[in-house]
């Protein structure tokens, strides 16, 4: 590549890391954006991309340039095939503030705010699905598939819950972060994944955290990977159930 062309849309995502529908292949074609004048690039498993966007930034992401988080984001809202809820997913974890930070890569890799201001002066293609999907986007997901179940709480009329609030117990010693809370009703909701069950250290980790959240008076509901299908139907079933049980009413 020339010291003009970058790699963007999905390429750039992968190098963000985003948890982007399916597996990453050799078969997919790396998409390279040129900055006029200089033409798109051409060739075998390459997606050419012209621009003259003075506000996307190039940066270096493990040693190859790529398209600043936010244009990456934006370049995806303009791709055919990608969805109102996948871009919601790449928003939330590109502005996701994680627990543990790594100092060799730290995190998030765009605030908010500043997607929302880069959004602000933005009308270009994709522009209104960037805006739709920009006010489901909220920081604190840690997962394609806790997103997922936060818009489905959502979308089935039940109230939004807090994301990966930090949980003490009775006196006050802190017991850990959880996916989704319900502090009015003491209902804690997270996404059992496969690799609590898989992983015996994390499986005991996870058991005794979960002991002292019901101590703490919290009832941890758990939502498997079945629970998710047509909809997350059953998983959004579950978790009105509980929250009725405990007071809520719609």
């Amino acid at each position: 590549m020339s010291d003009r062309q970058f790699f963007s849309h999905t390429t750039a995502a992968r190098m963000w890391l985003a948890p982007l529908a399916g597996y990453f292949s050799a078969l997919e074609p790396l998409h390279v954006m040129s900055r006029s004048p200089e033409r798109a690039a051409r060739g075998r498993g390459i997606v050419g991309h012209e621009t003259n966007d003075p506000h996307l930034i190039v940066v270096d992401r493990f040693g190859f340039p790529v398209a600043d988080p936010a244009s990456t984001w934006l370049q995806l809202a303009a791709t055919p095939g990608v969805s109102l809820d996948e871009l919601i997913i790449v928003a939330d974890h590109l502005v996701l503030v994680p627990e543990y930070v790594n100092p060799a890569d730290p995190r998030p890799f765009v605030t908010l705010d500043e997607l929302r201001m880069r959004m602000a002066g933005y009308s270009g293609r994709g522009a209104r699905r960037a805006r739709e999907a920009l006010e489901h986007v909220r920081v604190g997901s840690e997962s394609r598939r806790e997103t997922q179940l936060r818009l489905a709480i959502v979308r089935a009329g039940l109230p939004e819950p807090e994301l990966n609030q930090v949980i003490y117990s009775k006196t006050g010693e802190r017991i850990g972060r959880a996916d989704k809370v319900y502090r009015r009703y003491k209902l804690i909701v997270e996404y059992d994944g496969q690799q609590h069950r898989t992983d015996s250290v994390q499986y005991d980790r996870d058991m005794t955290r979960t002991e002292e959240f019901i101590r703490a008076d919290w009832f941890p509901l758990k939502i498997r990977k079945e629970e998710m299908r047509n909809g997350a139907a059953e998983a959004t079933r579950r978790v009105e159930r509980a929250l009725r049980e405990r007071g809520w009413t719609p």
